[in-house]
């Protein structure tokens, strides 16, 4: 594609070491649709001859009806040095001559802006999807143990009572908010078209346009003439911004991992994981290890990773486009492939744990528990001061840790010399799981559906 101004052929182990076909063949579905947008614009400018356009439609048509039908994976085998000079090569085979137009008035750079953009379109569309299933997981977990209660933590430390809803749908809103910045970036992002190198093509701004208008159908304003040359084959934001995305939404998954990891061990026990997602140890026949939530733990690394690798790859780089950028594919697919099957496995494996209710009760008969109810207690019937009616409890707390009896163990006598509203009447009534996840409560726990993705519509090119 540009041997002419070369007196000899390329190093073999550098044309090895510079090739990207490896990786960027996951982009054939989006090269393909970039080609056949540009033969229109080529056909519209007087460029190509009616038969030569159907020569390359029909060469491209059935690439891409090869790509869609098997998937991109058989293009790897291919020693061409990246996914649009084997696409080139392909159409050559089958168009002849007519192929020796393909390439008038564009370049690589145009072509892999375009490409990555009409990616970085699809995957946010189907992570959404996965979002979407992943908070209806959470929904169908949270309403088989509606009403349960469940131990509330700050700092790792007992907090107060909360229902196991409230617990979950605390996952909801997190996973709700990642949904609404990944519609918003859709909603943001297009698809340009017409760079060439860096600055455009003498087929011009309408000549596209026209283009655009004949064979793009329903992409919404998706796909459209590139406004700035420069900045489209030189940007990446749009890949540092889905990057970050994804991180925020990996950051979740990794709490959620956290949490459940932690609770499901025997020091916490309350939360049992389905063994079809949990392994054993080869040595130690006890073993019920919970590899799928340390799997999505440790890949957050490689998800944080990824923006990294971009924001460090774009630091520097002076305008327009530059070799380095090569390397932005590899971690935009990494991120976007892990953090796919994380939400595949998870929605799979969310509906299948089951709350330890023994375990629950068993952490709920300590009264301490209820320390926050008994203090609002005093404030609402007895209108103390929240600041007293703080440290009356708290002296309670002391009491009974001090005496090793309990606050069950603390006489009447004992209970009146901390304050005179105290009695074991009204602690027996304050300070107690059914009271306190019901008395007075204003927050309820609701596990998040999600609205469906209708506004997800992918751009279509129909020749």
């Amino acid at each position: 594609m540009w041997g002419g101004r070369f007196g000899g052929g390329t190093d073999g182990e550098f044309f090895d070491f510079q090739r990207s076909l490896d990786y960027d063949f996951k982009l054939a579905e989006y090269d393909i649709s970039h080609s056949l947008i540009h033969i229109g614009a080529l056909l519209d400018a007087g460029l190509l001859s009616g038969k030569e356009y159907s020569s390359l439609k029909k060469a491209l048509r059935s690439l891409l009806k090869r790509v869609l039908s098997e998937g991109p994976g058989f293009i790897v085998s291919a020693g061409a040095e990246d996914i649009h000079s084997y696409i080139h090569g392909q159409v050559e085979k089958e168009a002849g001559a007519a192929a020796m137009k393909l390439h008038t008035l564009r370049s690589r750079n145009d072509q892999v802006a375009f490409d990555e953009k009409w990616y970085c379109l699809k995957e946010c569309a189907g992570t959404a999807l996965l979002l979407d299933s992943l908070i209806l997981s959470l929904k169908t977990l949270s309403d088989r143990h509606r009403g349960s209660l469940f131990l509330g933590y700050t700092h790792t430390r007992r907090a107060q009572v909360i229902t196991f809803d409230l617990y979950l749908g605390a996952f909801g809103s997190m996973f709700s908010r990642d949904r609404q910045r990944l519609e918003d970036y859709f909603g943001r992002l297009r698809v340009c078209i017409g760079a060439g190198a860096l600055a455009g093509t003498s087929l011009g701004e309408g000549s596209y346009a026209n283009a655009l208008r004949a064979v793009v159908s329903g992409n919404s304003g998706k796909i459209m003439p590139v406004d700035n040359s420069v900045d489209h084959v030189s940007d990446r934001d749009y890949i540092i911004e889905l990057l970050s995305i994804l991180s925020i939404i990996q950051m979740h998954l990794s709490r959620l991992a956290e949490d459940f990891i932690l609770y499901s061990g025997s020091e916490y026990a309350l939360l049992c994981l389905p063994d079809e997602f949990c392994t054993g140890s080869s040595l130690m026949p006890h073993k019920k290890n919970p590899d799928l939530l340390e799997l999505v733990r440790g890949n957050t690394g490689r998800v944080y990773g990824s923006l990294v690798w971009l924001l460090t790859l774009m630091k520097g780089l002076p305008l327009s486009y530059n070799r380095d950028m090569q390397f932005d594919k590899e971690p935009l697919f990494g991120a976007v492939e892990n953090l796919k099957s994380e939400l595949s496995l998870l929605c799979r494996f969310l509906p299948l744990v089951k709350v330890n209710k023994q375990a629950v009760e068993a952490a709920l008969s300590d009264k301490t528990f209820y320390a926050t109810e008994l203090a609002e207690w005093l404030v609402r019937e007895k209108k103390l001061p929240f600041k007293t009616a703080h440290e009356t409890v708290g002296a309670l707390i002391l009491a009974a840790e001090s005496s090793a009896k309990g606050i069950d163990g603390l006489k009447e006598e004992e209970l009146r010399r901390i304050h005179p509203a105290l009695n074991r009447a009204v602690v027996g009534r304050v300070m107690n799981p059914v009271y306190a996840s019901g008395a007075g409560k204003t927050a309820a726990g609701k596990t998040k559906t999600g609205k469906k993705p209708a506004g997800f519509r992918l751009p279509e090119v129909k020749l």
